[in-house]
């Protein structure tokens, strides 16, 4: 199957998790006052960190854009998500230029996996970009420095719970080598 097909219904899968699954979860590490939901678990950065090395920078914000704004118009969220995936789509090639040993040119028809990177490099990237995209995305969402605790602590949880659905999928959607 081609990269450019596979990608496409990828996208369309993780936005449909997110969009028909995850949006109906409301996660609660503790306790908050007034009763409302903590944080949602967003998985949708996924599809970024998991496009082609060689697609351009330019790509990549049209792409992380596109992808932003389909989650802004289920939640009904003006511009927020993408914004946040924007900036991580941004960020996403000098993360990469800096875990991986050779240059991005080097890694022809490959994408970040951990197959390709080995689980430490790849899980560095995936929470170092993550982590800026919920910092971004719950910035803004919240829009007040008044409580910094309440903030980080959401931006913490989120970002945990993400890592570990992006840990899930890898494990489902990687073909393991035999050894």
């Amino acid at each position: 199957m081609g990269t450019i097909i596979k990608n496409f219904i990828r996208f369309f899968i993780i936005v449909a998790v997110q969009v028909l699954i995850l949006n109906k979860i409301s996660l609660r590490w503790w306790s908050q006052p007034y009763g409302f939901p903590i944080f949602i678990p967003y998985i949708y950065p996924l599809f970024i960190l998991l496009l082609p090395f060689e697609v351009p920078v330019a790509g990549l914000l049209v792409i992380g854009f596109i992808t932003g704004l389909s989650i802004d118009a289920f939640m009904n969220t003006p511009g927020i998500h993408a914004f946040a995936t924007v900036l991580l789509a941004y960020l996403r090639t000098n993360v990469l230029n800096a875990l991986l040993p050779k240059h991005l040119s080097d890694y022809k028809a490959q994408a970040p996996s951990v197959k390709n990177m080995n689980w430490t490099p790849f899980l560095t990237y995936a929470a170092f970009l993550i982590l800026i995209h919920h910092t971004a995305y719950f910035v803004i969402e919240l829009w007040s420095m008044q409580n910094v605790g309440y903030l980080i602590l959401k931006i913490i949880a989120s970002t945990i719970t993400t890592l570990l659905l992006i840990i899930s999928y890898v494990m489902l959607f990687t073909k393991q080598q035999s050894r």
